[in-house]
């Protein structure tokens, strides 16, 4: 269990990515084929797990998980949760959830001397709209542009890029950083090229359902040691900047 109250108090960067209309069988066949070697050095026993979203697209999924309500497992009994708001007297908390006395997760993370930076590939970060404006006015600055979106192929390493000059610009103060990587085209899945694989291999239509965000997603959370589906881990800035290259354009 990740103490995310402790990662928090000692002020480490927090890294959260959400890997739109990914769904839990493709990640799981390329991570077992050897597509997703970066991404796989970051998951625990290298392996994906299975979560199910409280919203089935973009908004309601990340208003959920900036709320404390990620993602959960397909079995009564959960695990502690790692972030939630004060809640009445009465509940107990485990010690390793960060508690924080907000409306949602960055409003308490800036009372914590976090900067909270967005960096969207969907149109619900673009400010185009008022129901655009809406997720990114939850942050103290946000990021985005047409080439985040869909229709660019390369849309994911733009956003890497993109972060990694703000993550350098900050390199003094503890940051927390929202992506959102929007596939090339939806809903499909994409591989380590961020090619599209249209339903991927073995496809199975009912899967979508217990993915996290976009329809048919699964999320990773960086808050500190390793990757999962909808497990929160930090990144180091060390971190950040290794895992970029040709072969993987997945922000880690």
């Amino acid at each position: 269990m990740i103490d995310a109250a402790e990662i928090i108090r000692s002020g480490t960067s927090i890294l959260f990515v959400t890997l739109d209309s990914l769904r839990h069988d493709v990640a799981r066949a390329t991570t077992h084929a050897g597509q997703t070697p970066r991404l796989a050095a970051f998951l625990p026993g290298g392996q994906w797990e299975e979560r199910r979203a409280l919203g089935t697209f973009t908004l309601p999924a990340h208003i959920a998980f900036f709320s404390g309500f990620l993602p959960k497992l397909p079995q009564p009994v959960q695990p502690p949760r790692l972030w939630e708001c004060r809640p009445p007297a009465f509940k107990t908390i485990d010690p390793g959830t960060f508690v924080f006395d907000a409306s949602n997760l960055l409003e308490g993370l800036v009372q914590h001397g976090y900067r909270t930076v967005c960096v969207g590939g969907v149109t619900y970060f673009s400010r185009e709209t008022p129901l655009g404006s809406v997720l990114p006015d939850m942050f103290q600055e946000d990021h985005w542009r047409p080439e985040f979106c869909s229709h660019e192929l390369d849309s994911t390493r733009h956003q890497v890029d993109q972060t990694l000059e703000v993550a350098d610009r900050y390199d003094d103060r503890p940051c927390s950083f929202s992506s959102t990587s929007a596939p090339p085209t939806s809903p499909t899945a994409t591989t380590s090229t961020n090619r599209p694989i249209r339903g991927g291999p073995r496809a199975r239509p009912w899967l979508t359902r217990t993915n996290t965000s976009g329809g048919s997603s699964t999320a990773l959370s960086a808050v500190a040691g390793g990757w999962s589906s909808c497990a929160p881990t930090m990144a180091t800035p060390s971190e950040r900047t290794a895992t970029t290259g040709a072969e993987s354009p997945t922000l880690l």
